[in-house]
């Protein structure tokens, strides 16, 4: 059983999107604890003069002991939690897969086969459209 998070502050992903007419998924994934002092949950850097947290970082900084970790290797080693309803089989769903999207029709996706009718399903980045549509 998926245990949904408490707030998005220990999220790095969070999303609901519409899957056809029937179908929708929640989706998100969760900060991990660092790797060398397994102290605090990695985050992304924050700008010295605003204190804001900079949006567009290519790495992940610990607040407790500043072990910093390329954004990609990070992002890979995280899992994706989901819970959907199927668009066909319209049964409610959990998966857990790792976080690495696919591109598919020019648009990044999380990509997954429905556990009960094995229909495949994408969870899109906000408002990207699929070049078939």
């Amino acid at each position: 059983m998926i245990k949904e998070p408490e707030s998005v502050k220990e999220l790095v992903y969070f999303t609901r999107r519409k899957l056809g007419d029937k179908g929708q998924a929640m989706a998100w994934v969760s900060k991990q604890n660092c790797t060398k002092c397994d102290k605090a949950l990695m985050g992304k850097p924050k700008d010295k003069k605003t204190g804001k947290v900079k949006m567009r970082a290519k790495e992940y900084v610990c607040p407790e002991c500043n072990n910093t970790v390329e954004k990609k290797e990070y992002e890979e080693s995280l899992t994706a939690e989901i819970k959907y309803t199927c668009p066909k089989c319209e049964k409610d769903q959990e998966k857990e897969m790792p976080y690495k999207r696919e591109k598919v029709k020019g648009v990044e996706a999380l990509v997954f086969n429905c556990a009960n009718c094995d229909e495949k399903i994408l969870i899109t980045k906000k408002m990207k459209k699929r070049k078939d549509e």
